[in-house]
């Protein structure tokens, strides 16, 4: 079945090349374009275009088809082009007709926007919600070490004294400013592009401020045209905000990774988080952050493949952008599994209490003492070369202490600030409000 089928049968090799992985895909799609649906036909029978009496026996049914598209299995037949077709398929066995009027005002284009964009906001709720996990979890190994001291390094080269809170706070704080970009990207998606039909609006009354609200955006794509070719910018924008955050977790891993081995020997993980090899017999492999980084990598590049689907397009609807999906509807999952897997192991992750023991790192303490020396009254660029020298002749000796006091150093974290910000950008998220509207819908 075929949405557009006009009575001629399509060259078979073209159809299998033209429907892609639709089919698979759509499945994804399938709660979401049945939630668009309801909202729908609530606005064709405030319009007329459906009658009292009809509405709701529309409404039981999609309820109905709603909650078997949650099911395991459910799938979208042979010869049936895709989700928009399926949906209306079933509707139409439960309801001759009277399922073929939901159409009525609409185009497979803006189904599909709709589609996605519920999707899409669905997703984000959920990458929101286990970047705000993982947060927390940093922000707690932050304050149950802030008073660990660890080498800082610029080029790799031991630089000054850091320690193990500043270390897991910084990256808390690097997620907040993810979390914010995020932020962004979900006020770009939850503006409704229904009624834009192909992209060029309904000679029909629609009341598109009906479905707006109903299905609980904050705003319209007013412009038919660009909502319209919001397909692709959308997902570009969201890929950025998911690469951003996905950047940070492969850095942190990264780092696990290095802190791990027994070069440094910073952190550890307890056995049963890491993976041997099959002739080692002493290897404790940190796997785990080998994948999340492998994974994160992958992840930063699809904003860069959607440009390129993108890129050269005029505006309109073109057939291009159904590859998007292919890439960008999975990466949700896998971004939410990187942070799900990162905040379990980092839960674990033991650090070295004595690492500054080892003379290598005597030096890290230089510039305490240069600041000591300034603070006693030497010109700075005078107790530069003083402790210069004493490194030259061997005769420095550190003294193991800090005393940084500034907002953000190691005996000021502002962890309490830190939290503040990140639950300040949390509010900016309605995700209640949209709860309510998508539920409303499907309970009635």
């Amino acid at each position: 079945m075929k949405l557009w089928e006009k009575g001629i049968s399509t060259d078979a090799a073209i159809e299998k090349f033209t429907v892609g992985k639709d089919r698979e895909l759509d499945v994804l799609l399938a709660p979401f374009d049945i939630v668009g649906s309801i909202a729908h036909v609530n606005m064709l029978e405030s319009v007329g275009l459906i009658a009292e009496d009809e509405l709701p026996q529309l409404l039981e049914a999609l309820r109905d088809l709603y909650h078997e598209s949650l099911k395991p299995g459910w799938a979208i037949e042979d010869g049936v082009e895709d989700v928009h077709s399926q949906v209306e398929l079933m509707l139409t066995r439960l309801l001759g007709d009277l399922g073929k009027k939901i159409h009525s005002g609409r185009s497979r284009n803006d189904q599909v926007l709709l589609d996605l964009k519920l999707f899409t906001r669905d997703r984000l709720e959920r990458i929101v919600n286990a970047t705000n996990a993982l947060t927390e979890v940093l922000l707690a190994k932050s304050e149950a070490h802030k008073d660990v001291l660890m080498p800082g390094y610029t080029h790799l080269q031991i630089a000054m004294p850091s320690s193990f809170g500043l270390w897991f706070g910084a990256y808390a704080e690097s997620l907040i400013d993810d979390l914010r970009l995020l932020h962004t990207a979900w006020k770009i998606t939850n503006q409704n592009p229904l009624g834009s039909a192909a992209g060029y609006g309904s000679s029909f009354p629609l009341n598109r401020t009906m479905t707006t609200r109903l299905l609980g955006f904050d705003t319209l794509n007013y412009n038919v045209i660009y909502a319209q070719m919001g397909r692709g910018k959308t997902e570009r924008i969201v890929s950025y905000a998911l690469s951003n955050l996905a950047a940070t977790l492969s850095r942190f891993a990264y780092d696990v990774c290095l802190f791990m081995s027994q070069n440094f020997n910073f952190v550890s993980l307890p056995d049963e988080l890491t993976t041997g090899s099959s002739i080692m017999p002493h290897k404790k492999n940190p796997d785990v952050f080998e994948l999340i980084r492998g994974h994160c990598n992958k992840i930063q590049a699809l904003p860069y493949q959607l440009s390129m689907i993108t890129n050269n397009l005029p505006s309109g609807y073109f057939r291009d952008m159904q590859v998007m999906k292919e890439m960008f509807l999975p990466v949700f999952d896998d971004l939410e599994s990187c942070l799900d897997i990162a905040a379990y192991a980092a839960q674990h992750i033991k650090v070295n209490p004595n690492i500054l023991d080892d003379r290598k790192y005597d030096h890290i303490f230089t510039v305490e003492e240069v600041n000591k020396l300034t603070l006693q009254g030497m010109p700075f660029r005078d107790a530069y070369k003083e402790v210069g020298r004493q490194i030259a002749d061997g005769v420095y000796k550190p003294e193991k202490s800090v005393n940084h006091t500034h907002e953000g150093s190691i005996g000021n974290l502002c962890l309490d600030e830190i939290r503040n910000k990140k639950e300040e950008i949390l509010k900016g998220f309605n995700f209640a409000s949209v709860n309510r509207a998508i539920s409303k819908l499907i309970t009635g």
